[in-house]
């Protein structure tokens, strides 16, 4: 039994970030020409921060002194109706889809290490009793996740960017 605890079972624990980047630089995300939602932009660049730095060893700095740059855009924001109250006939709850764009870019050569497009990061909220959500409060779980899965993308032994640009869907 102690054997097999030392020698390993070929499976590595921990995160798989890339070993050459250190730091990395997030300018605030911007906002597409279609997307009339103030503020979005700005609570999803927080939440991206606020992720690397809980799930990764990257050090948060300025683009001067960056390996990297985050580099992205909110291109659309969508909302439709997916219950309907009968009693009422208003909404009972919907979904909001936000589509993100970003690059991540190494700053010592030029070189795109990561390109996703148009990801669609989808959330529920409900706008009836006894919950009452608002957009804002609904979208707050769509821009968790969407910071996550940007996180995500950012590790080591993903597919090639360049093959799958946009063929996925968050």
């Amino acid at each position: 039994m102690a054997l097999i605890l030392v020698s390993g079972c070929g499976y590595e624990i921990g995160v798989m970030h890339r070993p050459d980047v250190e730091s990395i630089a997030i300018p605030v995300w911007t906002r597409g020409s279609g997307v009339y939602r103030r503020g979005l932009e700005m609570q999803l660049t927080k939440a991206i921060v606020n992720r690397i730095q809980l799930d990764t060893r990257y050090k948060l700095t300025n683009v001067a002194k960056a390996d990297t740059k985050l580099v992205g855009e909110l291109t659309n924001v969508r909302q439709q109706i997916v219950a309907i109250n009968t009693d009422t006939g208003g909404a009972r709850a919907k979904e909001v889809t936000f589509t993100v764009s970003f690059r991540w870019v190494d700053l010592r050569n030029g070189e795109d290490i990561v390109v996703r497009d148009n990801f669609d990061i989808r959330g529920r909220y409900i706008t009836t009793d006894p919950f009452n959500e608002t957009f804002f409060q609904g979208s707050q779980e769509v821009i968790d996740e969407a910071a996550q899965r940007i996180v995500e993308q950012l590790e080591e032994g993903w597919p090639d960017s360049e093959q799958n640009a946009g063929d996925e869907k968050l």
